[in-house]
Order: structure tokens, then C-alpha cells, then sequence
């Protein structure tokens, strides 16, 4: 039974590059609340975050790279080459990460919260929760993935995966198991699968939304039902540019959810965007020609931060193209302004940006929070 009561906890595990990850967005697409605890470990490592003297202190200042933060690339060389080494980095930062888990369950509003955790099986989190799911793939897919995915060599892949325990001892402790092999839509299918049979509590009976009276803008959660929809939009307000079909979008539900602005039935805006480490990213935007932005940009930037509050997200990145950021007036009603990456000024802030940055974009930013979860103490 789940030590948080009132919630449903799954612990998502699974060797390196099985797709953990993927799978974690399938089940937030379905409702759950989702945590990396990969990237809250990243988190506490970083320079102001609780972790980071512990972790000088007992690895040395050369693992400090230029910008005064830990060169994670020089301490994997530590820790992927010597389980001592590993095990001294994580009892410095696992009872860090446990805690901000703590805090992000609790103060969740969801039924249903999803714990990544690649080392779940081997800390105390597993205890605690309702079920473990295990994400399973071949180790010539696991090799595949790094190599294309991390940009590391073979034997680099080799090493890392050979430093985990072996999948037959995760598979053994599964409640699920998500073979994630094939296509988007297979591991969809099993996703959706699995969730039929949680025992979620019954939701409260809504009252039906008003109809919306015509021309007005109705901003929605796209789903992998629309894929078709998204696809077609996206092809034709690009005027080809972009081309997508089916598949293009059921693969980029695996990283991001979308959001459609529908006016008298009709798609007429489409955003691409994700909560990943406690980070807003908008990263896609699509607009119909004769849509007016003074009143789409509110409609849809109301329903970002709704949601982007409901997933506890810190700050909101939002990357425009030069033809949309020269309507400064409108995106900065709703709170945005310009900044640079380094202007960003908090690591897990300035690596999202890094990450997700269109080529030829702009930053603008908006600050969610005041009170971030990994702060110094």
C-alpha cells in the first residue's frame, strides 16, 4: 500500500534507455502525475541545490567544470567505473531526492502519481508504492539507443548498461510490464492496457461545459486520438514545410503533449509543449491564418500555466519564431519577457533551454514559483 494516502503510486523502473521515459508521458497523457527521479538527482547536484558541496567534498573540485558546476560526464567516468564510487554519490543524494518526492506527492492533486526511478528497486521508494512497472527492451535496442540518442560510443553503452543490474532481476519484481520494442502506438496500446486495471477512485460527476457560442476560442488537451488531426494541421499551415503524418505525431506524444485552440469546431491553433525536471517548455506553435493572436495568445497561455501549475512547474520557457515574437505586446500581457540561457540564472533552467531550443528561436520566460523544491539549505 502506498505510504501517501489518497494516491495511487506506480514505481516506473527499467534498465537504461528502455524507455522509461516514454512510458512515464503515456501515463501522464492518461492522467497521472509524473517525477523523474533521474533528473531530481541531477537537480540536487547543482550548484546552489543542497547536494552540490557534499558532492565536492567527497569527489574534489576537478570534477568542477568552467561555469563552477559539476561536469556530470567527468563524475559518470567516476561512478560507471567503480561501484564504491557510485555507492558514495548516492547516499549523498537519494535522501535528497526522496524528500523533494515526498513533497511533490503530497502537494500533487492527481489520484495517480508515476515515480521514475531507474534505481527504484534498489532504494526504499519501491516500498512505498502500490505497484512497480518495468520497461523492458533488447540490449541491441538499449545500445541503439545511446549511440543515436547520447551521442556515446558502443563500448560507452556497453559500460553503462553492464553496470546496472540485470532486467531478468527488475522483470522479476514487476507488477506490469511494458515491453517497449516496437512502435509508439504497441507500447500505447499496452500503456492503456495497464491503466484499465488501476483501481483509481471514482471521480466526481462534472457538470457538462457550456457549449461555446460561436467564433469563440475553445484551447483543449490534444490526445493520441488527434494524431491524425495534429498531423494535418500542422502540414497545412506550414504549407509543407513541416511535413507530419500519423506516426510523427504518436512518436512526439512519447516527449510532449500538445495543445489544440479549436474555434466553431474547427482546429485553428495547435501547441507543442511539456512539465519535464519542473520546467515548462513551449517549444511548437501553430496558428491558422485568420486566427487573431491578441486573443488566441491569452486563451491558450491561461491554459499552460492552469496546467503547468497543476504539475508544479517552477518557471515556463516559451521559444517563438521570429514571425510570432514580433507580437511582443501580446505574449508580454501574459507575463513573458525576452531572456538569454545564461540570464535564466538556475542550472535545471538553463539545461532545459539548451535542450529544447528550436534553431532560429527566441527565449521568453516567465517565472511560476517562488519557492523551488530543490533550494539550497
Amino acid at each position: 500500500m502506498s505510504r501517501w494516502p489518497g494516491k495511487y503510486v506506480i514505481g516506473l523502473t527499467g534498465n537504461i534507455a528502455t524507455g522509461k521515459s516514454v512510458v512515464r508521458k503515456m501515463l501522464e497523457h492518461l492522467g497521472g502525475y509524473g517525477i523523474d527521479a533521474d533528473a531530481l538527482a541531477h537537480r540536487a547536484m547543482a550548484k546552489g541545490a543542497p547536494g552540490f558541496p557534499l558532492v565536492l567534498k567527497s569527489f574534489g573540485e576537478w570534477i568542477v567544470d568552467d561555469e563552477g558546476q559539476i561536469d556530470r560526464a567527468r563524475l559518470a567516468k567516476i561512478v560507471f567505473s567503480d561501484q564504491g564510487a557510485l555507492d558514495k554519490l548516492e547516499k549523498i543524494v537519494h535522501p535528497l531526492v526522496t524528500h523533494a518526492i515526498d513533497l511533490l506527492i503530497r502537494r500533487a492533486k492527481h489520484s495517480v502519481v508515476v515515480i521514475e526511478a531507474i534505481k527504484l528497486l534498489e532504494s526504499d521508494l519501491a516500498a512505498g508504492c502500490d505497484a512497480v512497472w518495468v520497461v523492458s527492451a533488447a540490449e541491441e535496442l538499449q545500445v541503439s539507443r545511446l549511440m543515436h540518442k547520447r551521442q556515446l560510443s558502443e563500448a560507452a553503452s556497453k559500460q553503462r548498461i553492464s553496470a546496472q543490474s540485470p532486467q531478468t532481476s527488475k522483470l522479476r519484481a514487476a507488477s506490469v510490464v511494458i515491453r517497449n520494442e516496437g512502435s509508439f502506438e504497441n507500447t500505447w496500446e499496452q500503456v492503456q492496457a495497464a491503466w484499465a486495471e488501476l483501481p483509481k477512485p471514482k471521480e466526481p460527476l462534472l457538470e457538462q461545459p457550456p457549449q461555446a457560442r460561436p467564433g469563440e476560442l475553445v484551447v483543449r488537451r490534444g490526445l493520441p486520438q488527434d494524431a491524425d488531426e495534429i498531423a494535418r494541421f500542422i502540414t497545412q499551415v506550414t504549407h509543407g514545410k513541416k511535413t507530419m503524418n500519423r506516426e510523427d505525431v504518436m512518436a512526439a506524444f512519447g516527449e510532449k503533449a500538445f495543445l489544440l485552440i479549436e474555434r466553431d469546431n474547427h482546429t485553428a491553433g495547435i501547441a507543442g509543449w511539456q512539465v519535464e525536471n519542473l520546467v515548462t517548455r513551449i517549444d511548437e506553435l501553430y496558428f491558422a491564418p485568420n486566427l487573431p493572436l491578441d486573443e488566441a495568445i491569452p486563451a491558450l497561455m491561461n491554459q499552460v500555466e492552469t496546467a503547468s501549475n497543476e504539475l508544479q512547474s517552477e518557471a515556463s520557457l516559451l521559444f517563438l519564431p521570429p514571425y510570432l515574437a514580433q507580437h511582443a505586446s501580446a505574449w508580454r500581457s501574459v507575463g513573458y519577457r525576452p531572456q538569454t540561457v545564461q540570464g535564466l540564472g538556475v542550472r535545471a533552467w538553463q539545461e532545459a533551454a539548451m535542450e529544447s531550443m528550436p534553431r532560429g528561436s527566441s527565449l521568453w520566460f516567465k517565472r511560476l514559483k517562488e519557492n523551488r523544491v530543490l533550494r539550497p539549505l
